[in-house]
């Protein structure tokens, strides 16, 4: 259950931003409006990394990256496919949202952006696709059984 939990955090992260749901996104700055996904999030970044991560802010490449992994992990996670792509995708996506939002503000070191990414791999590691999931029958399609970092 925590798998498909996470996985659905994910998804209504990409739904929200594509469609302006008004939860996160409101309805007119949606991606499909012509919004961008990184704009508000990275533009107010401060800390350490400020203008590594201003940089980025807006720019096409990093929207349908950003959008391109909120979907591929959430999907990943839901149906238990995937589980090793997800895991390593997910930490690195979780691991940079960490990075933009020091300095922490309620602890000096642990926020839940390291505490997901430590579950996802955890998840992971445990095969946690094979149960109510999709991840046996993943497992023995030709072409992850050819490459098994697909698994």
């Amino acid at each position: 259950m925590l798998r498909i939990v996470l996985g659905l955090y994910f998804l209504w992260a990409f739904l929200d931003k594509t469609f302006g749901l008004g939860f996160s996104t409101p309805a007119e700055r949606a991606w499909v409006e012509g919004g961008s996904p990184t704009t508000g999030y990275l533009s107010g970044v401060e800390g350490p990394f400020a203008d590594f991560f201003h940089g980025m802010a807006g720019a096409a490449w990093a929207d349908w990256l950003f959008m391109a992994g909120l979907l591929g992990i959430g999907l990943a996670l839901v149906l238990g496919v995937g589980m090793r792509v997800a895991a390593v995708s997910g930490a690195a996506l979780l691991l940079f949202m960490y990075l933009a939002s020091l300095p922490l503000e309620t602890n000096p070191v642990l926020d839940d952006h390291l505490t997901m990414a430590l579950t996802i791999v955890a998840l992971a590691m445990i095969g946690a696709g094979d149960v109510l999931g999709l991840g046996r029958a993943w497992k023995r399609v030709p072409l992850v059984r050819r490459h098994a970092w697909l698994v």
